[in-house]
């Protein structure tokens, strides 16, 4: 019978170790126009994982026919698995030059594009609340 490969964790904490750097956050840093440019960005890494182990054959055949049959056949079983995620986000870059050191947020347009959607909704809801309630306060006045 070939032995199976084991689950190694140390595999899958390594990999999420390794992506889970300082590089991640700073980039490498270039020259451009005289002036020494890092790029800086947010992350977030996670894991998790389980195992799994047993043995369910009996030592001998007197032991198997002693306990009803329990346990017959080949015993065995390992298990294990699990994964990891690493979110990266651009947040700005540092700035370095003989003026100082800068830093310059990056702008997020979806972020942009959906505060002006709940902006616009805002307005909307409130537009129809109140063409409501003039609709309602003109029915009473006519009665």
């Amino acid at each position: 019978m070939t032995e199976t490969p084991r689950f190694d964790p140390a595999h899958l904490t390594n990999a999420a170790s390794d992506s889970a750097t300082v590089r991640r956050v700073f980039g490498e840093a270039y020259e451009a126009h005289g002036s020494t440019v890092i790029p800086v960005a947010r992350a977030w890494a996670a894991t998790g994982l389980g195992l799994g182990d047993g043995e369910g054959d009996l030592p001998t055949y007197k032991a198997r026919l002693e306990d009803g049959g329990v346990g017959g056949g080949h015993g065995g079983g390992h298990g294990g698995g699990g994964g990891y995620g690493v979110h990266v986000k651009a947040v700005g870059v540092v700035v370095i030059n003989d003026k100082g050191v800068r830093w310059h947020p990056t702008v997020d347009v979806n972020r942009v594009i959906l505060g002006g959607q709940a902006a616009a909704a805002t307005a909307a809801t409130a537009l129809a609340v109140a063409w409501a309630i003039r609709g309602i306060a003109s029915a009473f006045s006519r009665s």
